[in-house]
């Protein structure tokens, strides 16, 4: 069994660099797994709440905002304006559209908000509850209409990955 192991781990990287299409992840997969990133994010920063560690806070706070600003970036420049063209009705982009401007409001509140400030932990909290409203939402409507409207959601998803890897390594600097 040893043997087959090591065989898997050479063979990995040899084809890491040449995956096929179908090993990579659609629009829709990215998409969870930023959701599920920052739903763990703020359940990390409800148990940092009210500690007298504040920094730590402010760093799970920053990281969520961050995040967040990315995603909603990717969405909008990318599956949001496909969604348009591909979907008979867009009520349900405008909306999430909408969801993403009060959203980023509330993170350039906080982002401007020092973690000692009376009102930050609401802040953040109030978009925690927003961001799961928004996410239900797109994973119980938005999600499936994508899925049956014939989208490329392989393509997608690769103009999502390699975009949300820019927007990352801009804002890490």
């Amino acid at each position: 069994m040893p043997q087959s192991k090591m065989h898997t781990k050479s063979h990995s990287k040899t084809t890491s660099a040449s995956r096929s299409r179908s090993s990579e992840k659609d629009v829709i997969q990215l998409l969870q797994e930023d959701h599920r990133k920052v739903q763990k994010l703020f359940k990390d920063f409800e148990k940092q709440a009210g500690k007298d560690d504040v920094s730590s806070k402010v760093e799970i706070a920053e990281q969520i905002c961050m995040e967040l600003k990315v995603h909603t970036q990717i969405e909008e420049e990318i599956f949001y304006p496909a969604l348009y063209e591909a979907l008979d009705e867009s009520d349900l982009v405008d909306e999430a559209l909408v969801e993403h401007a009060t959203a980023k409001d509330l993170i350039e509140q906080i982002e401007a908000m020092s973690g000692s400030e009376d009102l930050y932990d609401a802040k953040v909290t109030v978009l925690g509850e927003y961001v799961n409203h928004h996410i239900e939402e797109e994973e119980k409507e938005i999600f499936p209409e994508a899925k049956k409207c014939g989208l490329d959601l392989d393509a997608l998803g690769e103009s999502t990955q390699s975009r949300k890897e820019e927007l990352t390594s801009k804002a890490a600097h």
